[in-house]
């Protein structure tokens, strides 16, 4: 005999006819499905709270860089690459961040540390600011009073200025274009001589392009001692030209130059040349001594003074005097040359 309790919940189509039994079966159902949301939301949120704390992380990450850094212009992408390259610990993750808070400033910044968070060093190359100092290189001045300058007004390290110029050129002098330089307070000794460098060169460069259509560095700096001559014994642009003519004439005629100019180098840059220390100096400056050019430049200089001895007058002088007015007389004989001479002493 039949148990009718157990027929009626056991049979699926017996239980369909009972209202009872499909809201029961309704129950389990919506169970199982808020159960599976949950679920679902447990995981979304988990998955959100990963990636925020993983986020928060990565803001919080230390970035080592130098006090003052130079952002170049460029896109976002080219910045993050170069800083790359300079192993500042960044990322293409920090081009996306960078688009968030701003476009980043070319030039000078000031960091104010050498170690920020991502976050604050994401920050400051959008609002930072360096400080500038204004640095001018005189026409003529030797690297040795520069390099006296740029510690004075830069508060920077003398021998390690000089150190690291030794390191970052084969030039003794002459390696800097005279200009007046924008440069950051903070800057280090090693960072500010290869800025100076870069630049100078890249306007060296330039011009030599524009003359010889091509950049020759030996050939360039036989041009740069005789133009450094030439900007030490002129006493203005306009005579440059026919101070290199004398120079290139006494040396075709095998004559020494004898130029008191040559005599001021280095730490000499401002010493007033006398007969007791043209018989002392022994380097391969002294151009009463020794015959021909220098080993190397007397001192930077000017772009007016490169053009002039790439291209000098064409005259006979083979002599010249400063006279009374500060300018000097030319001369093709030493006889004229000692009237010039008799003329500016009396």
């Amino acid at each position: 005999m039949y148990n009718f309790s157990t027929l009626m919940f056991s049979n699926d189509i017996f239980c369909k006819k009972i209202p009872f039994c499909k809201n029961i079966k309704r129950v389990k159902r919506s169970k199982k499905m808020n159960d599976k949301i949950l679920t679902i939301v447990k995981w979304i949120f988990d998955i959100v709270l990963i990636i925020v704390v993983s986020f928060m992380y990565y803001l919080n990450e230390p970035v080592n860089s130098p006090r003052v850094i130079y952002i170049p212009e460029g896109s976002i992408g080219r910045i993050i690459t170069q800083m790359d390259s300079k192993n500042y610990n960044v990322s293409k993750l920090d081009a996306l961040l960078l688009r968030i808070f701003g476009s980043p400033q070319s030039g000078w910044i000031n960091m104010k540390t050498t170690l920020n968070s991502r976050w604050d060093f994401l920050y400051k190359l959008t609002t930072a600011k360096a400080a500038l100092q204004n640095v001018t290189l005189i026409p003529g001045e030797t690297t040795y009073v520069f390099l006296n300058q740029l510690a004075e007004q830069l508060r920077l390290n003398r021998d390690i200025l000089e150190k690291e110029y030794a390191l970052q050129t084969s030039w003794v002098e002459g390696a800097f274009v005279p200009n007046t330089y924008r440069l950051p307070i903070g800057i280090t000794e090693k960072v500010v001589i290869r800025v100076l460098l870069n630049e100078s060169d890249a306007q060296m460069r330039s011009l030599s392009q524009k003359v010889f259509g091509l950049y020759n560095e030996k050939k360039w700096f036989q041009f740069v001692t005789i133009a450094s001559i030439i900007e030490k014994e002129s006493a203005n642009a306009e005579e440059m030209p026919l101070v290199s003519s004398v120079i290139y004439n006494r040396i075709k005629k095998g004559m020494k130059l004898q130029m008191d100019g040559t005599l001021n180098y280095g730490q000499y840059s401002h010493v007033k040349v006398t007969p007791a220390r043209i018989k002392e100096d022994t380097s391969t400056y002294n151009t009463y001594l020794n015959s021909g050019l220098p080993e190397s430049p007397v001192c930077n200089v000017s772009i007016n003074a490169i053009r002039a001895a790439i291209f000098p007058a064409k005259s006979d002088y083979l002599y010249f005097m400063r006279s009374k007015k500060g300018t000097h007389d030319f001369s093709c004989n030493y006889s004229t040359h000692l009237d010039n001479i008799s003329r500016a002493t009396k």
